[in-house]
């Protein structure tokens, strides 16, 4: 999270988007080609070798808090950096798919359904900004 927090604000947390622009993207060129597969890839052979021994999960065959941490972790990549996801995402099927059954399990639902549930904006750690993005990834 902290990498991702930091394409945006590469140089200084206190110092404004627009004044690290250049810097900016440099940073997120090296998340989204090189940190997200590395990163996700860990997981997903996590999760490959879990799921040989009948497992669904990270640390097997229930349901705990690190799925949900990865869980948030896609949704803020999701929406931060949607080109760079659908290219990385055919590379890691059992991380999107674990984010898939999380996604329709009925207590995450009801609450990204409920006000309680904070949408992304462009305060929080994950921020779109689309030149940020895979220029390269299809549409």
């Amino acid at each position: 999270m902290a990498e991702a927090h930091d394409t945006h604000h590469p140089l200084a947390v206190m110092k404004y988007y627009d004044e690290q622009k250049d810097a900016a993207k440099q940073r997120a060129e090296d998340f989204r080609t090189q940190r997200i597969p590395k990163f996700l890839g860990y997981f997903e052979r996590v999760l490959k070798s879990n799921t040989q021994g009948g497992g669904k999960f990270l640390l097997g065959r229930d349901f705990s808090y690190p799925e949900l941490a990865l869980y948030q972790l896609v949704e803020g990549l999701l929406y931060a950096f949607p080109n760079a996801m659908r290219r990385v995402a055919p590379e890691i099927p059992g991380v999107m798919a674990l984010h898939q059954r999380i996604s329709e399990r009925p207590r995450i639902t009801a609450y990204k359904q409920s006000k309680r549930a904070q949408p992304f904006n462009q305060q929080g750690i994950f921020r779109h900004y689309p030149e940020l993005d895979d220029p390269n990834a299809t549409k």
